[in-house]
């Protein structure tokens, strides 16, 4: 079933899985994404374990029909939930079963059956909630005293993605900081001299960032006829900031036509290149 709104054709999606769903999530919203004029009504149910919960599903299915995906591991909840979309006509996808199957094959073992096994309490899960406290405690400029520390630390004028981008860095392991570079004023030592971490510098189109600016203004009630959100301004503000990060020798990324986690992806190359020269 399908529904039209805002001239865009929106389709039901049903993401089901035994553990948080985000997997499942995220292989839905990519493919989804490949399609022009096309959105997603997404019906979450993760911690599905129970027959009960699998015929709580299949209810909601029947009540808005679309496509299913699933990762389930445990067989018993995965036959009710195909015989139970096989009976309504509604096409019921397993979307890893075909990369465990083959890394089964490879690696000549057996799948063992546990829900949320990538989630487990390991120590890239401990280093994930370290680097997240780090990251709420050392955005914007705060915390200078032990930036240093820092794995990267991000610079770039304001509404330059810095705070989303350190916020997924964290969710990859990275402690990262951000400080921004403020017009007429010097950016702290503390940065300067941080010889162990990373420095990237932010930039972007001066048109698209006026733009963001000026609807930032407009949600916080305020002036928009100000030198933040001048373009003359902006330009001059992000050619100083790119000469800092010229005269520093930092790595430049223009987030203009990035989304967050492509420049996330370049910064942890650039990180990862930097690890092996070391």
């Amino acid at each position: 079933m399908t529904v039209q709104e805002a001239g865009e054709v929106r389709v039901h999606l049903h993401l089901v899985s035994d553990s948080t769903g985000e997997t499942v999530g995220l292989v839905a919203r990519a493919a989804i994404a490949q399609f022009e004029g096309i959105g997603a009504i997404e019906h979450n149910w993760p911690l599905v374990r129970t027959n009960v919960q699998v015929e709580k599903v299949l209810a909601m299915v029947g009540r808005n029909p679309g496509m299913v995906l699933y990762t389930l591991v445990e067989p018993e909840l995965e036959k009710i939930l195909q015989e139970g979309c096989r009976k309504n006509s509604i096409p019921c996808i397993p979307v890893l079963d075909h990369v465990v199957d083959a890394l089964s094959a490879h690696l000549g073992l057996a799948v063992d059956h546990k829900p949320g096994r990538q989630h487990e309490l390991d120590d890239q899960y401990f280093k994930r909630i370290e680097a997240m406290q780090f990251v709420l405690v050392h955005d914007d400029g705060q915390s200078l005293f032990d930036v240093h520390l820092a794995d990267v630390i991000l610079v770039g004028v304001s509404r330059s993605s810095k705070t989303p981008t350190c916020v997924y860095l964290a969710n990859r392991g990275i402690k990262a900081a951000n400080v921004p570079i403020v017009p007429g004023h010097r950016l702290p030592n503390e940065v300067l001299d941080a010889r162990e971490s990373l420095v990237v510098g932010l930039t972007s189109n001066p048109d698209r960032l006026v733009q963001i600016r000026r609807n930032r203004l407009s949600l916080l009630s305020e002036d928009k006829d100000t030198d933040y959100a001048d373009l003359e301004s902006v330009r001059e503000e992000i050619n100083q900031a790119k000469k800092l990060f010229n005269a520093r020798g930092w790595p430049v990324i223009d987030i203009s036509r990035r989304s967050i986690e492509e420049t996330a992806a370049s910064i942890m190359a650039l990180y990862r290149e930097r690890l092996q020269l070391d």
